[in-house]
C-alpha cells in the first residue's frame, strides 16, 4: 500500500499507537490502513458416491482440477460464499453441510474453509471460471492434477472420514515453497 485510501496521501508503514504489528498509517490524516488474510471458501459436492471437480479456466493453474471455491466476499456468511462459488464455478445447487476443513496458509495470507455439501441434483455445468465439470468417483480422482494442496488435504481426509463413517472438523497449517509464495496455492 502506497496511498491512504481516505484522503490520497502516502502512507508510511509503522506501529501505531496501542497497537503490536506495523501497519500502513497515512502521513495526514493518520488513518490506519489494516490489510487482513483473505478467506477463500468452498465446498466438497457429493451426489452419492461422487464429487464434483471443476478444471480451472483461469490462473493460477489454469487447467488444473479443484473443488469450487474462491474469496468470500462482503457481507455473506462462509456458508453462502461456499454456495454462491458452486453455483458461480460448476452451475449447481448445494445444501450446505457442517464445516470440513480449515486450512491456514500464512506466507500468503489466506485461510481455506470447506464445506461438506450435497448436490440437489446433477443439473451442472463449467461456469465462467471453469474449463469442465465432473463427479468422481474415490478411484477416478485426478490425484496428480489437483490445483491446490489445500483441496488435495480436503479431499484426503474427506475420504477417510467417509470410510470410517465418522466425519470431523480438520485444521491443517500449511507452509508455500519459497518459489510458490504470491501464486494463491
Amino acid at each position: 500500500m502506497k496511498f491512504c485510501s481516505a484522503c490520497g496521501a502516502s502512507v508510511q508503514l509503522r506501529i501505531p499507537p496501542g497497537d503490536s504489528l506495523p501497519r500502513h498509517v497515512c502521513a495526514d490524516c493518520g488513518e490506519i490502513h489494516y490489510l487482513n488474510p483473505k478467506l477463500v471458501v468452498g465446498a466438497i459436492p457429493v451426489w452419492e458416491d461422487r464429487i464434483l471437480l471443476c478444471r480451472r479456466a483461469i490462473e493460477p493453474r489454469h487447467g488444473k482440477w479443484t473443488l469450487p471455491a474462491g474469496f468470500m466476499e462482503n457481507r455473506e456468511t462462509t456458508a453462502e460464499a461456499a454456495a454462491r462459488e458452486t453455483l458461480e464455478e460448476a452451475c449447481a445447487r448445494i445444501t450446505v453441510g457442517p464445516l470440513f476443513a480449515l486450512v491456514n496458509i500464512p506466507e500468503i495470507s489466506q485461510v481455506h474453509l470447506f464445506y461438506r455439501a450435497e448436490l440437489l441434483d446433477t443439473d451442472f455445468a463449467a461456469g465462467a471460471e471453469s474449463l469442465d465439470v465432473a463427479l468422481f468417483s474415490e478411484a477416478d480422482i485426478p490425484w496428480d492434477t489437483l490445483a491446490f494442496r489445500s483441496v488435495t488435504f480436503a479431499l484426503q481426509r474427506f475420504l477417510e472420514d467417509r470410510r470410517s463413517g465418522n466425519y470431523r472438523t480438520h485444521t491443517q497449517d500449511l507452509s508455500l515453497p519459497r518459489s510458490l509464495v504470491g501464486d494463491g496455492t
